[in-house]
């Protein structure tokens, strides 16, 4: 053979066959290369499930508070439906009271505050005569002029106002003509004027002209639109007192029949998780009532009467 040809196979040899050192060496650092690649996609997996599991506890955690809320405000809105029914039911109790046919079975209508139990709810009961207060549908404008005074009112402020509440509720002695009131509201910015019509609320003397708030939150708790056109001398209130003194309205004034009550019925009921419900209705007791009495009004006292 050619020692030129053997030269060259004998240098293809050392080029193409490695060492066992240096294939062991080349395996390794496959393996070394391949393991880190396959921990690196672990590592990476695992993140991903850990954020999953902190989000799954995120919205378990929203979804449990959120459940708990709604049955906590659930929870309150039926301990108030139930105070609610009990407060009704109280009322429902008092007026069978009061149209008792035998009078010393009857409840006092004095002002005193009785407790009753409906159900499992505590009620508190209060009973006022609707004669106690004013109403400005029919009192007379002296009694309106000395109720305003009695509330603050300066003399000369009490009797412009009062004459303006009765032509709005056309009970003034001398009505001027609609167009003269109109011209007047107009004036002072209205775009309306007295209707000459009894009061629908209480809330409707704040567009009488000359009737600040602060004159109406003064004098509308001594006000009522069920009562009679005077009020009773044996009334509760202070500040009505007062008025029919200074209107030298003391002696009795023309009445309702004896046998004719108008009631005023405030109920407060205390039920579970401290739910606490106000219900008031107006009740006229009589004989010669179809039922032996007529719901006028029932409310929330906030609502107005």
């Amino acid at each position: 053979m050619d020692f030129r040809y053997r030269g060259y196979w004998s240098w293809r040899s050392r080029e193409t066959v490695s060492s066992p050192s240096q294939t062991a060496g080349r395996t390794v650092s496959s393996r070394f290369t391949a393991f880190a690649v396959c921990g690196a996609d672990r590592g990476f997996a695992l993140i991903v499930v850990l954020w999953t599991l902190v989000l799954i506890a995120f919205v378990v955690a929203h979804l449990t508070a959120t459940g708990r809320t709604e049955i906590r405000i659930a929870g309150n809105l039926v301990s108030n439906a139930v105070a609610q029914a009990a407060a009704d039911g109280a009322i429902f109790e008092a007026t069978f009271y009061l149209s008792d046919p035998q009078p010393q079975q009857r409840w006092p209508v004095d002002g005193n505050t009785r407790e009753l139990v409906v159900g499992n709810v505590r009620v508190m009961v209060r009973l006022e005569d609707e004669a106690w207060w004013i109403n400005p549908n029919s009192a007379s404008p002296g009694l309106l002029e000395a109720s305003l005074r009695a509330t603050g009112s300066d003399p000369e402020n009490a009797r412009r106002l009062a004459n303006a509440i009765g032509e709005w509720v056309g009970s003034a002695p001398a009505p001027r003509p609609q167009n003269m009131l109109l011209a007047e509201y107009g004036a002072a910015g209205l775009d309306y004027g007295p209707p000459g019509a009894p009061l629908e609320t209480l809330d409707e003397l704040g567009r009488v002209l000359g009737i600040t708030p602060a004159v109406l939150a003064a004098i509308r708790p001594h006000l009522t639109l069920f009562g009679p056109p005077e009020p009773s001398t044996a009334t509760m209130d202070p500040f009505v007192a007062a008025a029919i003194a200074q209107a030298a309205q003391a002696a009795p004034a023309p009445q309702p029949p004896p046998d004719v009550l108008t009631t005023r019925i405030t109920a407060t009921a205390f039920g579970s998780r401290d739910a606490r419900v106000i219900r008031s209705a107006v009740v006229r007791i009589g004989a010669a009532l179809p039922l032996g009495y007529q719901v006028l009004a029932w409310s929330n006292p906030s609502n107005g009467s």
